[in-house]
C-alpha cells in the first residue's frame, strides 16, 4: 500500500469515521489532487457521498483584489450547506503560496470574514458534538517546505513521520497516543488552577467546569496535545512565546503578552507588532480561547505551521480569540490563533500547585 493509500485510509476509517450514507465534504487546493482522489476511493467504497472543493493558484488573491462589496459579503452556498448538514468534512492544507493573501486589502478581508462567521460558529457548534466529524490535515507542498527550510522531499518524510504513517499500522498508533493522553486528562481533570512557568514569565489560569480534552488525531492530523478552555476571566499574569506565530500569511516573533482577569492589557513583540495590533482589534481577540499542551514527539522542530508546530513534544501553547465549546468555552470571536512556547528548559506546569510537569516531561 502507498503512503497515500494509507494516508487517506487512516483520514477517512479512523479520523473522521465515514460511515455508509455520509455527505464528506473535501476542501483543499489542487496541488493535493493525488491525495484527494485516494480520499475519494477510500469513501466511495465505504459508502459515503462526496462532495469536493479545490482551490486553484492566486484565487484568493484575485478574490479580494477584485471583489465588490457584495461578493465580500456573499458565502459560498455548498461550504454553507457543508457546514450546516454534512456529516464529514476534510480541509487538507496544501498551499501554492504562503504569502498569497500577506498585501491584500485588509479591510476587505474583515468584510468577508464577518460574513462568514456565522457559519464558522454553526461549524465549532457542530464539531463540538461531531455531529460535523471533521479533521484538518496537510498535503506537502513546495511553499510549506520552503516556509520549513527543507527540501520537499525531507519535508515530505517530516510530515508522514508526524502522522505516523511509516507505522505498519497508523490508525493502533493514533490510539496508542490516545490512551497516553487519556491518563493525562483524567489527572488534569480533577484539578483546577494551573500554572505555566517559564523562562521570564509566569501566567495562571483556572478550569473550573471546564474540560481538558485528549486529540488523538480525529480532528488534526497530525495530533499530540491535550487542551482545555481557561475560564475566560480567570487568566492572569505574563507569557511569552518564544516560536514564531503566522496568523493569515503575516508572522510574529517574540509575543508577550500581560493579561489582568483574562484580559490582554498590554503586549509587545520582536516582529509584526502592527499585525497584532490589528488582530487585538478584534471583538473577542483580547481574551483566550485555549491553554494547551503538545506531546508529539516526532514534531521536534517548528515548521512554522501551526497544525504541527502546535503538537512539538516539550511545548505549550495558549491560543486568543474563539473558545472551543467542547470544554465548556465561552469566547467568541472571528479568529483563533495559537501561540507557542518552549518548555524543554526551565519550563514547570503546577496543578493546585503541585509541579505535574518539568522540562517538557510530564510527572504523573
Amino acid at each position: 500500500m502507498s503512503l497515500l493509500s494509507k494516508y487517506a485510509e487512516l483520514l477517512v476509517n479512523y479520523c473522521v469515521e465515514v460511515e455508509q450514507g455520509d455527505n464528506l465534504f473535501i476542501s483543499s487546493t489542487t496541488l493535493a489532487e493525488s491525495l484527494i482522489k485516494e480520499i475519494y476511493r477510500e469513501a466511495i467504497k465505504k459508502g459515503a457521498n462526496v462532495e469536493i472543493s479545490m482551490a486553484f493558484q492566486e484565487k484568493n488573491r484575485i478574490f479580494y483584489k477584485n471583489a465588490s462589496d457584495a461578493q465580500l459579503g456573499h458565502v459560498s452556498p455548498l461550504y454553507k450547506k457543508a457546514m450546516e448538514e454534512f456529516d464529514c468534512f476534510i480541509n487538507i492544507m496544501a498551499p501554492f503560496n504562503l504569502n498569497e493573501i500577506r498585501n491584500s486589502d485588509g479591510d476587505k478581508i474583515k468584510k468577508h470574514r464577518r460574513a462568514v462567521a456565522p457559519i464558522l460558529k454553526t461549524y465549532f457548534e457542530r464539531t463540538a458534538t461531531r455531529d460535523l466529524k471533521r479533521n484538518t490535515c496537510l498535503f506537502p507542498t513546495q511553499a510549506s517546505a520552503q516556509e520549513a527550510g527543507m527540501s520537499l522531499e525531507e519535508y515530505e518524510n517530516f510530515v508522514y513521520n508526524a502522522c505516523r504513517l511509516y507505522d505498519d499500522n497508523p490508525a493502533e498508533s493514533w490510539r496508542e497516543v490516545g490512551r497516553f493522553q487519556q491518563r493525562i486528562v483524567d489527572f488534569l481533570n480533577q484539578r483546577t488552577n494551573f500554572t505555566y512557568k517559564g523562562d521570564g514569565f509566569e501566567i495562571s489560569f483556572n478550569t473550573k467546569g471546564r474540560k481538558w480534552i485528549n486529540s488523538d488525531g480525529k480532528t488534526n492530523m497530525p495530533s499530540g496535545e491535550v487542551y482545555t478552555s481557561p475560564v475566560e476571566n480567570s487568566v492572569n499574569g505574563k507569557v511569552h512565546f518564544s516560536y514564531p506565530g503566522i496568523y493569515m500569511g503575516n508572522e510574529v516573533e517574540g509575543v508577550t503578552l500581560w493579561v489582568k482577569d483574562g484580559y490582554i492589557e498590554k503586549w509587545e513583540a520582536d516582529k509584526g507588532k502592527e499585525f497584532l495590533d490589528s488582530i487585538f482589534a478584534l471583538k473577542g481577540a483580547r481574551r483566550f480561547g485555549e491553554a494547551a499542551i503538545g506531546t508529539n514527539l516526532n514534531i521536534d522542530k517548528i515548521t512554522k505551521n501551526i497544525l504541527f508546530d502546535e503538537k512539538m513534544g516539550g511545548s505549550i501553547h495558549m491560543a486568543i480569540g474563539q473558545s472551543y465549546l467542547q470544554c465548556g468555552g465561552k469566547n467568541e470571536s472571528s479568529i483563533h490563533w495559537d501561540m507557542i512556547t518552549d518548555m524543554k528548559k526551565q519550563g514547570k506546569i503546577f496543578a493546585d500547585g503541585e509541579l505535574v510537569y518539568e522540562n517538557g516531561v510530564f510527572l504523573i
